[in-house]
């Protein structure tokens, strides 16, 4: 017997970030590519010290399964969190802890999406949240962004022009892969239109909390009276991200659907890790350790861009992020970044991700992402320098 696929698999693909870091691993490459933590700021000894103190205090029911919303202390916690930090008004019982904030994007898809539903989203956008759409075979709509994100005249010509559309999918705060963020009048501009359609969204917020100057901006969530924005958070990037824990806040109707697809995919969470990261809240200062964080992003953040000044040819654009884990490059027409890795960029031990990925009907292939979380400062300017070399043939040979 043969066998059959569903036919949603048709179009399935492997994660090209993913497929590159298999490239990647080895010590001799200098890697720009994922959107790594610095795993010498992971607090090691600190969990070792929570570990113990979950297993004494509540050991039986640290193993033991639990409710599918997640448990209640630390779901207070990030209520508490997303009060404080992003000038949110919401409660533990809003609040749904994921597998990973990639699992709750593949809800998005579960709840909302059938085939050929309209999915809107910014030009370029997150790999990850593309690949988790894909699979419930959506058309993607893409609105085209400036320095200051998407465009909102655009974006209303979109929903005039499409009557299908299921959700919009952004990231407001030092987007994946651009590094760019909205400021506040494009964010209230944006809920004016979300409000007026009566169209759900999704507001992925891993990076928000990561902000090198000025004040945190206040997230969509919290400009939301219709209860039409949908909340993505994770501990991946202001923890360490082996727990595998994010959450999802939306209002009760769209919560209660979440929900059913959670006990569905895997029932809960891991209790323990729950138990852990809520311990660590507990007993030591989250606020230090992000901005311990920050300082170590900030100052690779300052190198990668003073040694791109200094080592990319004329010709070259590139984001100038203000937090976040991402900067994004452009190159003249005609240079796909894809191939310029393929050829030119690996055999040097050097790697980025190249960008077409990143637009979900395809082409745009002279961009590239570069990750500058997780190399260190020596290594961060030996990359660049060789990654100048690089594009300064390929412009050469493409005049």
């Amino acid at each position: 017997m043969a066998i059959k696929f569903a036919e949603r698999m048709a179009k399935a693909e492997g994660s090209a970030i993913r497929e590159l870091l298999k490239l990647t691993q080895r010590p001799e490459v200098i890697s720009f590519a994922g959107g790594l933590p610095a795993p010498e700021l992971f607090p090691v000894e600190e969990m070792k010290k929570v570990a113990v103190a979950v297993l004494d205090e509540q050991g039986q029911a640290a193993m033991q399964y639990s409710t599918t919303e997640g448990y209640k202390p630390l779901r207070e916690a990030i209520a508490d969190r997303m009060n404080k930090k992003l000038y949110c008004d919401v409660d533990a019982d809003s609040i749904l802890i994921t597998n990973g904030s990639q699992q709750g994007l593949d809800f998005l898809g579960k709840v909302f999406l059938d085939k050929d539903d309209i999915v809107i989203c910014e030009s370029p956008s997150y790999l990850g949240a593309l690949n988790a759409f894909k699979a419930y075979q959506p058309k993607f709509v893409e609105i085209p962004t400036d320095n200051d994100g998407m465009i909102m005249e655009e974006l209303e010509k979109a929903l005039q022009e499409h009557d299908n559309v299921k959700f919009i999918y952004v990231i407001p705060d030092f987007q994946n892969p651009s590094g760019r963020t909205w400021p506040i009048e494009r964010r209230k501009k944006f809920m004016e239109i979300v409000n007026k359609y009566q169209i759900p969204v999704a507001e992925d917020n891993p990076y928000g909390e990561l902000r090198f100057e000025g004040e945190i901006s206040p997230s969509l969530k919290s400009m939301d009276p219709e209860g039409l924005v949908i909340f993505l958070g994770t501990f991946s990037k202001i923890l360490c991200p082996g727990y595998r824990l994010g959450w999802m806040s939306a209002a009760p109707k769209l919560l209660e659907k979440f929900n059913i697809c959670k006990q569905g995919a895997d029932l809960q969470a891991s209790t323990i890790s729950q138990m852990e990261v809520a311990k660590f809240i507990e007993m030591f200062d989250l606020d230090a350790h992000v901005e311990a964080i920050k300082k170590v992003y900030g100052a690779r953040r300052t190198l990668m861009l003073e040694s791109m000044d200094k080592y990319f040819p004329e010709g070259v654009e590139f984001t100038r992020p203000d937090g976040g884990l991402f900067t994004w490059v452009t190159l003249p027409e005609g240079i796909d970044a894809g191939q310029l890795l393929k050829d030119v960029v690996l055999p040097k031990d050097v790697a980025y991700v190249a960008g077409e990925p990143f637009y979900p009907n395809g082409g745009n292939a002279n961009h590239f992402r570069m990750n500058y979380s997780n190399m260190p400062e020596d290594r961060i300017v030996e990359g660049v320098k060789r990654l100048g070399e690089a594009l300064t043939d390929a412009i050469k040979n493409l005049k």
